[in-house]
């Protein structure tokens, strides 16, 4: 369980003044420094090129070590510069009041559902707050426990079902019903920081008419159950975050996830509302980039989420989130992007596969081999990507420790040995995974919805 969460005073909070640079010139500044990084890495794994080159020919070694080595690190250089750069401007109204809707589409959650409805009850947002609660086929007590919700919570509930099985289903029977000009869809085990909800509608209040979603930031909730939930505390803390922060400072975050997110009503509307997608929200979000409106995140604007607590259904997720981005780049193609930066981070999934494959292939088996004293793939010039990874992860660890924990009051905790498996371990588990939702997706195997 999470500690018992307090909202945050917004009269308190203060602002500082920094020296602006302009977005342009962040994107430019940080792929120079990428740059001069590759090209640093370039000379310095040179006779790592040659001696397996040797073994293998060029044209394979120039493949293995770009998919291990190069464009890695020139990833991870990029990243850090850009969080080094990243600057979000504060909102300018701490304490909107606007009427808002909020979608949860729940299958079989009775075990969950009447505590996020609980958390949303206390929320410090002095809007009215309408939930739709959509049961999509469930078969336990998830209906009864949302009426029981409606009963003791001082909340608007709204029950409403959807036969069609399928969280696409379930959004768009429920958009019909919206009429506040924002919503906010929420997983049904998701749990909102008291002050959620006024951070993320006061950051759209705050942002350029364009901005027609806003994603929040989604943490671990259960990250005591094993080792597995504890790497995954690290993975949603810094990983998925540090890639949140670097979207939104080019203004084209590509997932607003459905299990935390707010949208304008009439955006949504315009698109169609969810697609028949694997990754629905994925593919949602690129047609909204797709419009030439923009998506941002807010960090503070924390929520909870109950992660996979045994390898089977990690396994599933992140299939699923795999064949999700091949949906998105079949459904819309990076160069069809209308904004310069969003064609450059939809770009970057388009070798997603190709790193994924190339460390499943080779990392993991030449790690293998490095156990025995081969050291031709895997080896002492491969150590210097890890340097540039706990850097970045560091940047991401400070900030998140100094401007948005201790703003919203909350503590990390301590989890060395889960860093430690996840710093060290992780990718081992989550390249294989992907490429596994990539044929997964190619073959068009069944889908699952959990």
């Amino acid at each position: 369980m999470i500690p018992k969460l307090k909202p945050i005073d917004s009269q308190i909070e203060t602002t500082q003044h920094q020296l602006y640079i302009p977005v342009v010139a962040k994107f430019w500044i940080s792929h120079c420094f990428a740059l001069i990084w590759l090209c640093i890495s370039i000379y310095i794994a040179f006779p790592w090129l040659m001696d397996l080159s040797y073994q293998l020919s060029f044209p394979l070694a120039l493949l293995i070590i770009g998919g291990l080595a190069y464009i890695p690190g020139y990833m991870n250089a990029f990243l850090i510069i850009s969080l080094l750069l990243d600057r979000q401007p504060p909102s300018k109204n701490e304490d909107p009041h606007e009427e808002i809707t909020i979608l949860i589409a729940a299958h079989n959650e009775e075990d969950k559902i009447f505590q996020t409805l609980q958390y949303i009850d206390r929320q410090d947002y002095s809007g009215k707050i309408n939930v739709i609660v959509i049961n999509n086929c469930s078969t336990d007590e998830t209906v009864n426990e949302v009426r029981k919700a409606k009963k003791k919570l001082s909340i608007d509930i709204k029950l409403i079902h959807e036969n069609k099985p399928g969280k696409f289903h379930a959004l768009n029977h429920a958009l019909k019903a919206v009429s506040t000009a924002f919503f906010i869809t929420l997983d049904a085990d998701t749990l909102l920081h008291p002050s959620s909800i006024r951070y993320l509608v006061s950051r759209i209040q705050s942002s350029p008419e364009e901005v027609c979603a806003v994603a929040g930031s989604v943490l671990a909730k259960n990250s005591r159950e094993n080792l597995l939930t504890k790497m995954q505390e690290w993975d949603y803390f810094l990983g998925i975050a540090s890639i949140k922060r670097l979207q939104g400072l080019y203004q084209g975050t590509l997932v607003a996830q459905g299990a935390y997110s707010l949208y304008k009503t009439e955006c949504i509307k315009e698109v169609g509302g969810w697609p028949d997608a694997i990754g629905e929200d994925i593919v949602l979000t690129w047609r909204l980039l797709q419009r030439n409106w923009k998506v941002y995140f807010e960090p503070c604007a924390v929520a909870f989420t109950e992660v996979p607590s045994s390898l089977k259904h990690l396994v599933r997720q992140r299939a699923r989130w795999a064949r999700g981005m091949i949906e998105g780049l079949h459904e819309v193609k990076p160069w069809k992007q209308p904004q310069i930066y969003v064609k450059y981070m939809t770009g970057i999934n388009l070798i997603m596969p190709f790193l994924d494959l190339t460390f499943t292939l080779f990392w993991i088996p030449g790690l293998l081999l490095a156990f025995f004293g081969n050291y031709l793939i895997v080896g002492p010039a491969t150590l210097f990507v890890l340097p540039l990874t706990l850097m970045s992860y560091s940047i991401l660890y400070f900030h998140q420790r100094n401007f948005v924990f201790r703003r919203l009051q909350l503590r990390i905790r301590k989890n060395i040995v889960g860093f430690i498996f996840y710093f060290l371990g992780y990718q081992m588990i989550m390249s294989p995974v992907s490429v596994y939702g990539y044929v997964q997706e190619i073959f068009k195997f069944q889908r699952r919805w959990k």
